[in-house]
């Protein structure tokens, strides 16, 4: 939206320009004694002007006619020259600020055409000097006008551009917070879940299943905890978030862990041979953490395995793959839920890809990143959302 200049006060520009004609009039008029002399409609007059100029913001349309009435009537009664026709001056330039190009041009072109005729029929020998010097003032007061318009309109989309960018910056703070916590209530509280399930099933049967069940609850529990002090920590703007709140791949055994306390065995291999930028890190722990909960929660599964792989060299040198596999039924078919999504954005977000697959049995989620983390072209992907969480 085009954005209309403002300039200084009102009320300053009334008082200026008011001040300024009236003073500077009583003195050139001590110096043009042949000129009428200044009575009480000269001071309405001169007064009129500036006063048109109060309606630049409330009736824009009005101000300049209303400039150039007062000024013309002035000077078509005969009294003396002064500066009065500043607040026609100043009229022009804020219409042509305002973006009414088509009104300022048209008066200035009027305006012009007066001071040629005025000019011709005065017979002086310098007519034409006076009507060019005239007119090439007017275009000057319009263009300069048109400067104004163009600076305030480019100062405007300047500010749009940096309020969309801090909304987008935002935007994705928001996201990323969202994820971080998705992430960490369904995670640990899957396994709380499905810990307690097996104790109440189990329970009345084999009292032995009530100790591990209720120290994979206390685990999944401390580590919940942790994770949301750190998150609201992020809240009250105690700590950063990312990477460097300290979810890198060293995590990793104890997530697999934790998995394992749920009832699942977990294979875990890493094979980096390349270093990861913490950014790629977080992502990878994270796609892991989800894909892990998946398993546990929807999978049915008994067995998984977690490969992490960044060779040095070859065609998937540069490149982080992560696959987790499963032995489980899988979900083919199924609404993608919050946390494929989260997947899908995390590796999105620096470059990569994120793919599910159905085994035989089974389902894989297959991800692949840059090792360096920069956003860039990402390579294809096959495969449709698991729908789980």
């Amino acid at each position: 939206m085009q954005r209309r200049f403002q300039g200084p006060p009102t009320s300053f520009v009334v008082i200026a320009v008011a001040s300024v004609q009236v003073v500077g009039t009583l003195f050139a008029a001590a110096r043009q004694p042949d000129h009428r002399p200044l009575d009480a409609l000269a001071f309405a007059l001169l007064l009129a002007g500036p006063a048109a100029l109060s309606l630049r913001r409330r009736a824009p349309l009005v101000m300049l006619p209303a400039a150039v009435a007062a000024a013309g009537a002035y000077l078509a009664l005969g009294y003396p020259w002064g500066p009065v026709l500043l607040s026609l001056a100043l009229a022009l330039i804020l219409t042509a600020a305002a973006g009414k190009r088509w009104q300022a041009w048209t008066v200035a072109a009027l305006c012009a055409a007066a001071v040629t005729i005025g000019s011709v029929l005065s017979g002086a020998e310098t007519a034409l000097v006076r009507a060019f010097a005239g007119t090439a003032w007017l275009a000057i007061l319009v263009l300069l006008g048109e400067g104004i318009r163009l600076r305030s309109e480019r100062v405007a989309e300047r500010h749009r551009q940096r309020e969309a960018r801090e909304q987008a910056a935002r935007d994705e703070y928001r996201l990323a917070l969202a994820r971080d916590i998705h992430d960490v209530v369904a995670h640990s509280l899957s396994l709380i879940n499905v810990r307690a399930s097996v104790a109440l099933h189990l329970g009345d049967r084999d009292p032995e299943q009530f100790r591990p069940a209720l120290e994979a609850i206390k685990a999944a529990s401390k580590e919940s905890l942790d994770e949301v002090r750190q998150l609201l920590g992020v809240l009250r703007d105690d700590v950063p978030l990312g990477p460097a709140a300290g979810r890198g791949l060293g995590r990793l055994p104890a997530l697999a862990e934790t998995a394992r306390r749920a009832g699942l065995e977990v294979r875990l291999e890493e094979r980096i041979e390349v270093p990861l930028t913490a950014p790629v890190q977080e992502a990878a722990y994270r796609i892991v953490q989800e894909a892990l909960t998946n398993v546990v929660r929807h999978a049915g599964a008994g067995r998984t395995a977690v490969v992490l792989a960044a060779p040095a060299a070859g065609p998937d040198a540069g490149r982080l793959t992560v696959t987790v596999d499963d032995d489980g039924r899988g979900a083919a078919g199924a609404a993608e839920g919050n946390g494929v999504t989260g997947m899908r954005e995390r590796a999105a977000g620096l470059g990569g890809t994120v793919e599910f697959l159905p085994l035989d049995p089974g389902w894989r989620v297959r991800a692949v990143l840059p090792a360096a983390g920069v956003p860039g072209p990402a390579p294809s992907s096959r495969g449709t959302g698991n729908g789980r969480r």
